[in-house]
């Protein structure tokens, strides 16, 4: 702890890739923050960073300032805060802080509900990986009112390298889901592509480089290529979660009145995958319902085969 714990009384709902590195951050950086999870062990180590142990979300949402969540879906989230009353239990004036990627219409229904019980909702999706969480360097998009970005910019601070103002209410979640469809469109598109060089008996050393000289590079090849071809597949961004922000980007194009065979084709894909039991390991296991069908791995030589072919 850099000092006693200061500012908002703030409650956190999830402590998984991303939650956890925010409220390490946070506590271990002087705020008051009471965390919980479904898993124990996660609360555990958030005490551990100096964070306080909670237990029932209810009962935190009446002790908070600001009420953090980052969890699985928009789905779980309106359970949590509105079936199962977090929103009724938090004191007029509060903030709901909602950094779980979610849906367009989800935005407005809490924007809503926050607001006829006179709190105030803050949607503020992340870009960037629990890797960045943990070291405080995330991206927060922020859509909503100036001054309440300029209250809350202390404690994004706290975790945060770029706080980006994108617009009114409702804006940044858009611009989250069209960054992750084209980012996970992408990867989609490089482990297939993959599979088929493995298929063809293509030199697997040479695929990235190549595709990576030219128009085919990309940010995600950077982050994840490499690392699917050594058959690497933390859940970073869990395959499941991928699905269900792609799925989201394509009701919301349907909801504009725009075709979405791209991206359904790119959701189902995933989906796919997920049927084959891939839904917990890292997006690029998507690679693994190509290789299914092939029954070809798409894989760099192991050293002592590279060594044996010179």
């Amino acid at each position: 702890m850099s000092g006693p714990a200061a500012g908002p009384a703030i409650a956190f709902v999830g402590l998984g890739g991303m939650g956890r590195g925010l409220v390490k951050n946070m506590a271990l950086k002087g705020l008051a923050v009471t965390a919980t999870d479904m898993r124990p062990e996660r609360v555990d180590e958030a005490v551990s960073f100096g964070a306080v142990a909670g237990s029932d979300p209810v009962a935190m949402a009446a002790e908070a300032d600001i009420f953090g969540i980052c969890i699985t879906t928009a789905e779980a989230v309106q359970d949590l805060a509105i079936r199962r009353g977090v929103l009724d239990a938090m004191r007029p004036g509060a903030v709901f802080l909602d950094h779980t990627t979610v849906s367009p219409s989800h935005v407005d229904l809490m924007r809503q509900e926050c607001e006829r019980r006179g709190l105030r909702y803050c949607e503020a999706p992340m870009t960037r990986t629990p890797a960045h969480a943990d070291r405080g360097e995330v991206n927060v998009l922020f859509g909503g009112d100036a001054d309440l970005l300029e209250e809350l910019r202390p404690v994004f601070a706290t975790y945060a390298e770029n706080i980006f103002h994108v617009g009114p209410a409702g804006h940044a979640i858009r611009l989250k889901l069209i960054h992750n469809y084209i980012a996970f469109a992408n990867v989609a598109s490089f482990c297939e592509g993959f599979a088929l060089a493995a298929r063809e008996g293509l030199d697997m050393t040479k695929v990235i480089g190549i595709i990576s000289a030219a128009g085919g590079k990309s940010g995600m090849m950077d982050l994840y290529g490499e690392l699917t071809l050594k058959r690497d597949f933390t859940p970073h961004m869990s395959l499941a979660n991928a699905q269900k922000d792609v799925r989201y980007y394509a009701e919301w194009m349907n909801e504009a009145g725009l075709p979405a065979f791209m991206s359904r084709s790119v959701e189902q894909t995933y989906a796919l995958a997920s049927i084959m039991g891939h839904a917990d390991e890292g997006c690029t296991a998507v690679i693994k319902a190509y290789e299914e069908l092939t029954g070809i791995e798409a894989r760099l030589p192991e050293p002592a085969d590279t060594e044996a072919a010179q």
